[in-house]
């Protein structure tokens, strides 16, 4: 596969109270913290960035209610995997398997080079009911119709939902029930990220010790909520963060220096079990995906 130009992107944001007291770079700069105030700056003086259809120099205040606008010209999106296995299809749902490299989504500069993308090509009306991280693998279920839809996401605390990790040190326990609360906490880089937090929603993962390495161990984990990053982040909690995360470091928190941004890659996580009550039959159904090598 070679790389495409992506024709470019409008996104449009309408200003709240957070606005008052700034100007257009510094609110720019303070709130969209994956570019720098210089690079804000550039994209000021090339006129992509506009106040309620005016181009903004970027020394104008700025009051709530107004909408901020970057016409974000074209690029080429980064090459990733441009494959899934399907997995199991019927007249109400599909199940495909996802390479790790290839986000669920798009976002973060992806928009033809995603799952959505690939599943749409072959299944135009296929809605997917959940996602996985970049890095992650495995399995992801696509409705076909807006009552299956409807129904899966009513469900969906009870389906089931069975993960492999490799984690970082050895584990001392051969099970843990992880109870800790995640929710948005300080990020240098971004503002906010998830992570543990005493203040953050209920979470809970059961981690179960598979294979113990040199340095390292393999967990199967079980998912009983779906908050963001919750694997990672109840690992890390435990002291266990996976091999290679670029965020979460022991306790749950990103790291304080250099830390990584949520679509980074470099660990491995895989979705490799998913159960739940079929919405047009009534029947209990179960779908696996063989893990990729590394945590074979």
């Amino acid at each position: 596969m070679t790389d495409s130009p992506h024709p470019g992107y409008r996104y449009r944001h309408v200003l709240d109270g957070a606005a008052r007291g700034h100007t257009t770079l510094s609110y720019l700069a303070a709130t969209f913290r994956h570019s720098t105030e210089c690079e804000w700056q550039t994209r000021l003086d090339a006129g992509e960035i506009l106040v309620d259809d005016t181009p903004a120099r970027g020394s104008e205040p700025l009051r709530p209610g107004a909408v901020l606008i970057w016409n974000r010209p074209g690029w080429v999106e980064a090459e990733v995997p441009q494959s899934y296995v399907l997995v199991h299809e019927d007249a109400d749902l599909i199940v495909v398997d996802k390479p790790g490299g290839l986000p669920t989504l798009p976002g973060g500069g992806f928009y033809q080079h995603t799952l959505l993308s690939l599943v749409q090509r072959d299944f135009p009306e296929a809605r997917p009911l959940h996602r996985l991280g970049r890095a992650t693998s495995g399995l992801v279920l696509f409705a076909l119709n807006s009552p299956t839809a409807a129904t899966l996401s009513r469900q969906w605390p009870q389906i089931e939902k069975q993960y492999l990790a490799l984690a970082s040190g050895i584990a001392a326990l051969s099970a843990y029930d992880i109870q800790i609360p995640i929710g948005p906490v300080p990020h240098p880089r971004l503002g906010t990220v998830h992570a543990a937090s005493p203040s953050g929603k209920p979470a809970h993962s059961v981690a179960r010790v598979v294979l113990c390495h040199t340095d390292s161990t393999l967990f199967e984990v079980d998912l009983f909520t779906g908050r963001p990053h919750q694997i990672r982040i109840h690992l890390a909690a435990i002291g266990h963060p996976l091999v290679g995360d670029p965020i979460y470091v022991a306790g749950g928190l990103p790291r304080a220096d250099n830390p990584g941004l949520p679509g980074d890659s470099g660990y491995w996580l895989h979705a490799g079990r998913i159960r739940f009550t079929h919405p047009a039959t009534g029947e209990r159904v179960e779908f696996t995906a063989a893990p990729p090598a590394a945590l074979c």
